[in-house]
């Protein structure tokens, strides 16, 4: 898992558009970057909403949010405009930044143990570099959080 002061891996992915999103076309801005089990999902529902309804306040901290997950760009675009969100969505199903991010791993329901996304953040400074890490997250709650988080770094 990265750790504050790590250089945030970089990537390069299609969000909901269609279009390439870059951490690189970010820089000179706080970002959250977000990374979700699968769209359209109750708790990842949840998530996304609290993200859109706190967009005013990242404005004022200069900071942006991306939700990442391994779904389709079709799914994330349907899930995008059903939610009406107001941040981009990455398509990422090679999980390149997932694992780059530490977001891929063991999981366990029901008894069974499996490879799957958790519920993280990481929260990049302007520079580059990881400010804040959420290792795991919960849905409800999580974007007041990463207002806060920003608040406090300021």
């Amino acid at each position: 898992m990265l750790k504050v002061g790590d250089p945030a891996p970089p990537f390069r992915l299609k969000g909901d558009d269609g279009r390439d999103v870059s951490l690189q076309d970010f820089r000179g801005k706080h970002v959250a970057l977000y990374f979700y089990p699968k769209a359209s999902t109750p708790g990842c529902t949840i998530e996304a909403i609290e993200f859109r309804d706190v967009k005013a306040d990242l404005d004022k901290l200069n900071a942006i949010v991306l939700g990442c997950s391994a779904d389709t760009v079709e799914s994330q675009a349907k899930f995008k405009a059903k939610q009406k969100l107001n941040f981009p969505l990455l398509s990422d199903p090679e999980f390149q930044a997932i694992e780059a991010y530490g977001a891929r791993r063991m999981k366990s329901f029901l008894g069974k143990s499996y490879l799957g996304i958790v519920r993280s953040t990481v929260l990049i400074a302007p520079d580059g570099k990881v400010e804040k890490v959420w290792e795991t997250a919960k849905s409800k709650g999580h974007a007041a959080e990463v207002v806060e988080a920003l608040k406090a770094l300021q």
